[in-house]
């Protein structure tokens, strides 16, 4: 991440300031000390930079010109020399707030987090009146803690298309990616800044497992055609509007004054391309301002209708704010608004990304492990709560930004993420990242109520029983009240069994389940009372092959409910009868249904009920239930409702 005037800014294509040549003072004989503080003015650091180490060569440098090497290789990336001439500086003149704070935090990005909160501590203690450093002290704190309780991010680096110089910025697509980098040196248009060639878009392919990149390829669409920095870039979900970040390098260009020079601020700007046939059109986005401010790093939410980008313009928070624009009906953007204080504090926030519910940024405003750290936090527009740091390996003592979710599923999360960690290529480096996703214990739980089915009032003093796929006890217990929970294991099949003396017991099939959150299971168990004489209820489910007798295993079932109320209920003393529907001769079906009745009983004797408190009686189409007498045309539910088998109590 390449800075400016000492504070975060946009990565590598952050203003570029450019000596008026009118200004230059046309020194022909300027001192290297001279060029150096110029190139430093002017915003070129590693052309400041190689010129200060020249100068330090044939003398010692002034505290002025230590600052500026130091802040020079700070704004390079160069961390540990920026580290190395600062305390260099904090040796020479200790009384400067401003430079003990800056090597304190210089400690902090080369991640020697015990020794960064020693000096923010002193820093306290020697310069009360100075800037607060509580966060600071937090963020050593949290990352020492973070580092002994890492998440379950897997951080890779790509190497297919890291170099030794800037890469980041990855945008997926969907049959490959972009992403912004520094190409190899081809020509003479360098940055100054950096000592590396202008960023342009590149293009890249994934491998079969959907995210390592490789193939990189300098892309030659328009859009790369601008001769200073090009990037990042965002698209809408069609991929035929690009919405690119570059540097403005026009005429009317911001005007600044620095120790009585003056310079060009070349601001970035926000280039709206759309598709044409096999080109591409931009526009600027409505509300650049290169006079005034940056606007670039945009990202669309999911359904393209806000646009959220980072600027510096007026009436932020802090240095660099995340704002959002809302599309209008007619297809244009509203004015921009600030995406609020969660989300936006009193440093620098920036590379904004958009996942489902949840944003994505950069920001050195809150605890971090040392530069730049990735947050979230979900809502949208103005609306966010929760924000929270990705820890580490997320974040690292270093710049971590351009976090990018590709995919997320029900085990998984995997996108990408830039980071200039020490390990890496060199510079600013793509890695993508894979989350594995805690297994959650999911409660999955059946809530039954128990009514009599007479009365339809809740029944208390019941009991359950619950049987497993095999028909295996697993347990039985008591309902003291009318209702009862019992927690069920995931993708796991049951049978309950709930019963009551002088009650016919009711059953339930529950099939496995699958459930990503917590789910409750709602059944009602009603219970047929057998305990007065006269009472009759219809076995349900009790049903006959056509033209048949026999006692199906479905049947069966519903008989071994009851032979199980008549061993509960020893003085029960019952009828069970068989009806037909009208359809066939009456003297056909009289007897076929007293086959059945009988055929019923012997099953239950067979089960160890005593002949005796058993009736057999078939009624054949003698007692039917509705209008369907012979020749009367109905449907065939009409004709089921009379093919039933019923128990009346003959004595209880």
């Amino acid at each position: 991440m390449m800075k400016l005037s000492n504070k975060l800014f946009f990565a590598i294509v952050g203003c570029i300031f450019l000596l008026l040549a009118n200004n230059v003072g046309a020194q022909e004989q300027a001192s290297l000390a001279d060029k150096a503080h110029q190139f430093y003015l002017a915003g070129e650091y590693a052309k400041a930079a190689d010129m200060y180490n020249r100068v330090q060569q044939s003398r010692k440098l002034s505290n002025k010109e230590m600052a500026a090497v130091a802040d020079a290789y700070y704004q390079i990336n160069a961390y540990t020399d920026a580290e190395k001439w600062l305390e260099k500086l904090v040796a020479s003149d200790p009384t400067k707030a401003d430079v003990a704070l800056k090597h304190a935090r210089l400690v902090k990005i080369n991640g020697k987090y015990e020794e960064a909160k020693a000096k923010f501590l002193a820093f306290q203690q020697r310069f009360p009146q100075g800037k607060d450093v509580r966060v600071e002290i937090a963020g050593c704190d949290s990352a020492l803690l973070w580092m002994a309780q890492a998440t379950k991010h897997t951080i890779k680096n790509e190497h297919e298309v890291n170099t030794s110089r800037a890469e980041f910025a990855v945008l997926p697509l969907s049959n490959g990616a972009l992403y912004t980098a520094e190409p190899a040196i081809q020509s003479t248009k360098i940055s100054g800044m950096t000592g590396q060639a202008y960023l342009k878009v590149f293009s890249a392919g994934r491998d079969q497992d959907g995210i390592s990149l490789k193939y990189p390829v300098l892309m030659e669409d328009v859009f790369n055609s601008a001769d200073y920095h090009v990037g990042p870039v965002a698209t809408n979900e069609k991929q035929d509007v690009l919405f690119v970040t570059r540097t403005y390098m026009g005429k009317d260009a911001e005007k600044v004054k620095r120790d009585s020079m003056r310079f060009k601020r070349y601001n970035l700007e926000l280039i709206v391309y759309r598709k044409q046939g096999s080109s591409w059109v931009g526009e600027p986005f409505p509300y650049n301002n290169v006079e005034k401010y940056s606007l670039g790093h945009a990202a669309l939410n999911t359904d393209g209708n806000v646009l959220y980008f980072a600027s510096d313009m007026p009436g932020g928070k802090g240095g660099v704010d995340i704002w959002f624009s809302e599309k209008n009906s007619d297809g244009s953007w509203g004015k921009p608004q600030n995406a609020g204080p969660e989300i936006n504090g009193n440093g620098d926030e920036m590379f904004p990304s958009v996942f489902a519910d949840t944003l994505y940024f950069s920001s050195d405003s809150y605890a971090s492990m040392g530069g730049l750290d990735i947050f979230k936090a979900v809502g949208q527009k103005a609306a966010f709560s929760g924000r929270q740091s990705l820890r580490y390996p997320v974040n690292s003592s270093a710049d971590d930004f351009a976090f990018v979710v590709s995919a997320d599923d029900e085990e998984r999360q995997y996108g990408y993420l830039a980071s200039n960690r020490s390990g890496g290529a060199g510079s600013d480096d793509i890695y993508s990242f894979v989350y594995n996703k805690p297994r959650t214990k999911v409660t999955i739980t059946l809530a039954g109520k128990v009514y009599d089915k007479a009365t339809s009032e809740l029944l208390r003093e019941s009991r359950v029983h619950m049987f497993d796929n095999n028909g295996g006890l697993l347990s039985s217990f008591a309902v003291a009240d009318s209702h009862f929970d019992k927690e069920l294991e995931p993708k796991t099949a049951y049978k309950f069994v709930v019963s009551k003396e002088g009650y016919m017991s009711d059953s339930l099939f529950v099939s496995g389940v699958t459930a990503r959150r917590d789910t409750t299971l709602f059944a009602n168990f009603r219970l047929q009372p057998v305990n007065k004489k006269g009472i009759s209820f219809v076995l349900d489910n009790i049903y006959y092959d056509f033209d048949k007798y026999d006692i199906r295993s479905d049947a069966a079932v519903v008989l071994d409910q009851l032979v199980k109320v008549m061993k509960d209920n020893p003085t029960l003393r019952i009828e069970l009868s068989s009806h037909t529907d009208s359809r066939g001769s009456d003297k056909y079906n009289l007897v076929l249904s007293q086959h059945r009745a009988r055929s019923a009983v012997e099953y239950i004797v067979s089960r160890g009920i005593e002949r005796e408190r058993l009736v057999a009686k078939g009624y054949g189409e003698m007692k039917l239930v509705n209008k369907c007498a012979n020749g009367v045309t109905c449907s065939e539910e009409e004709h089921q409702a009379n093919r039933r088998t019923e128990v009346e109590v003959l004595a209880y």
